[in-house]
């Protein structure tokens, strides 16, 4: 017999060789129908295989997050055979599961197109209606090697050679088609469902080496109802209309060309928007003690090597040399050294600490061209990075302050639904494990202090010390990692930071890098699209346009514009011989100006401003100057206001 025992505590005997699937209608078998798979000591296993020995035991089903990532693997798989059946000579290669989805790599002469989606969907659906068993398979490294060659499969031979001696072979079928996998997989096709679409195809290299073969890849998103994925498909399209890209050409914010990859130039209107932000956060900062400083662009490469960042980031780093002095400079992908640079001139008291520095850091990272994507990855971005210099002892309160800034701070840009991530030791990192104890307890200690509920992250921390990563959720409910703080106790001691105790001896200071926005560029970016372009008066590059109904309306338009100006409004005018209806919505729909104040002879003769605000059919007649004294008031920073 052996003993299983369940998640409640409860613990049942069961003949050897029982399955996860036997054990569910044991229960019920409303249950057993529903059961996709099963944990053994928290290990994911399928349902049909024997249990030899005690265990915990969970049984899974599609509510779980491990049984929606299993619909999406076997989605895969029938989409390989939806294809090898349409497609006769075509070779699979790998289809792993992706955020929202899977994906599948094929080699095959011809191009596919979107065109060949509807006819593999309707081959999938069939597959899926056939509820084939998924059936595991152990077979000898030879054996599997010659069966795939034999089929002409090079690539999963390829895969099966370059597996270690000591990895067990399996391959799974499902009726007469099978695939190379280690599983778990679902019981049946059948389990897949219907609410599954393939989504685009794209290019793609043989294991991600451009040296390799060039194959097709298309992917696909699967859920486990209708409703989830029609959900899935809606945010998508919204996304797709809110894409900061187009946005930005639309709104004359910036622009990408080819001689300058992955670094945005800034139109006036997204200059105004970029400054106005960083102006804000510079006020912010102040508030809570942080002092500005501006360091260098390029740095010798001695002090990337003492820091750690030579060895462990030189692939990203952008390098040159000074051939007459024979020096090797970096341009700064991140301005931790400059900052203890800084520090590290003049003596410091134990008395002077926290010692918290701020700067709009210009840094550059080399990414492939491949990844770039608008302001959210570039090569050429600016931080509102900061570094405190304090103690252990001090690491709480700072933390607690930069989590009441950062909650602030993301609260007055439209962010309310905020996560945490803790981040711990990665596999590639320096200091011992005793330093990453501590370091690890000193941060999950301030984060308990901060009222943060924090979710584990385990092994994602910096190579130099454990990190808190804000997770913030914009209006159509994506997630987007933003703020972090990480302690680092080892950075300042390679680089001999250093202050005086009340003991009158040297000791190394604590360092917690902290960033609220993180890139000023990607941050736009998600402002961009959780707005849809949309920004609240405070923040929009214009805020008012003054647009007439007729010619003879002109002068009094710019003088009405001038004063606005004057009590610090971002204002233009519209004095175009068209339609009034038509610069409204031209202003509206495609410029999406906060406010238009209209004027006519009428309001001329008047004083008045017949104001529309975007997203409202109605209007407000007002006087001028009641409208400079409201809307400067109403166009205060949040933090001005």
């Amino acid at each position: 017999m052996v003993t299983l025992t369940f998640p409640d505590g409860a613990a049942r005997d069961f003949e050897v060789g029982v399955t996860a699937m036997e054990v569910a209608k044991s229960i019920s078998k409303g249950l057993a129908k529903t059961v996709l798979a099963a944990k053994l000591d928290g290990l994911l296993v399928d349902a049909s295989l024997p249990i030899n020995g005690n265990a915990k035991i969970e049984l899974v089903t599609a509510k779980d997050p491990e049984g929606l990532e299993l619909i999406r693997h076997d989605a895969a798989h029938v989409l390989a055979e939806a294809v090898q059946e349409l497609f006769p000579g075509t070779q699979v290669t790998i289809g792993p599961t992706i955020e929202n989805g899977f994906y599948y790599d094929f080699a095959r002469d011809e191009p596919f197109s979107e065109d060949d989606f509807k006819a593999i969907e309707k081959k999938m659906a069939f597959i899926i209606n056939r509820n084939d068993k998924f059936e595991r398979q152990v077979m000898s490294r030879d054996d599997a090697i010659t069966l795939f060659k034999g089929m002409g499969e090079v690539f999963k031979a390829e895969l099966i050679e370059d597996l270690p001696e000591s990895e067990t072979i399996t391959v799974y079928k499902q009726g007469k088609w099978f695939d190379l996998c280690k599983g778990p997989h679902l019981p049946s096709t059948g389990k897949v469902g219907k609410a599954f679409k393939l989504m685009k195809v794209a290019g793609a290299y043989w294991r991600g080496d451009a040296k390799n073969a060039q194959l097709q890849r298309i992917y696909g998103t699967a859920w486990r109802t209708q409703e989830e994925l029609d959900a899935h498909l809606h945010m998508l399209a919204e996304a797709e209309a809110r894409d900061h890209r187009r946005l930005g050409r639309q709104l004359e914010l910036f622009h990408f060309q080819e001689e300058a990859q992955g670094q945005a130039f800034w139109h006036p209107n997204g200059w105004t928007l970029y400054t106005t932000l960083q102006a804000y956060m510079a006020r912010r900062q102040k508030e809570y003690g942080y002092r500005e400083i501006k360091t260098p662009q390029l740095m010798d490469r001695k002090f990337w090597e003492a820091s750690g960042h030579w060895d462990k980031y030189r692939e990203n780093m952008f390098i040159t040399t000074i051939d007459d002095e024979d020096k090797t400079l970096a341009l700064k992908p991140m301005n931790c050294p400059c900052h203890i640079q800084v520090f590290n001139q003049g003596m410091k008291s134990y008395r002077d600490l926290p010692v918290r520095y701020a700067e709009f850091g210009s840094c550059h990272r080399y990414e492939p061209s491949g990844a770039l994507h608008g302001l959210m990855r570039v090569r050429g971005f600016v931080q509102d990075d900061g570094h405190i210099f304090c103690t252990l002892d001090q690491v709480t309160d700072e933390v607690k302050a930069f989590t009441e800034l950062l909650k602030s701070v993301y609260a007055d840009l439209g962010f309310d639904d905020v996560k945490v991530k803790f981040s711990t030791r990665p596999d590639i990192r320096v200091g011992s494990e005793e330093y990453w104890d501590k370091a690890e307890l000193a941060l999950k200690t301030a984060a308990d202090a901060s009222g943060l509920d924090v979710e584990l992250n385990e092994g994602d921390g910096a190579f130099y010390g454990p990190k808190l990563d804000f997770v913030l959720k914009d209006a159509i409910g994506r997630e987007w990692q933003a703020g972090t703080i990480q302690l680092d106790p080892n950075t300042p001691e390679r680089l001999n930071a250093s202050y005086v105790g009340d003991d009158d001896k040297k000791h190394a200071p604590v360092m917690l890098h902290r960033a609220v926005l993180g890139s000023f560029e990607r941050f736009l970016g998600i402002l961009i699209e959780n707005y849809s372009g949309k920004f609240p008066l405070w923040l929009s590059p214009v805020q008012i346009v003054v647009a007439t109904i007729t010619s003879d309306a002109n002068e009094y338009a710019e003088k009405a514009a001038a004063t606005l100006r004057a009590a610090g409004l971002r204002v233009e005018t519209d004095l175009r011989n068209e339609k009034i209806n038509y610069k409204i919505r031209e202003l509206s729909a495609d410029k999406k100006v906060p406010i238009i104040a209209v004027v006519g002879m009428k309001e001329a003769e008047g004083g008045k401003l017949a104001l529309r605000r975007l997203g409202s059919q109605g209007q407000e007649i007002i006087t001028l100057e009641e409208a400079v004294v409201s809307l400067a008031k109403e166009s205060l920073a949040p933090d001005l206001a």
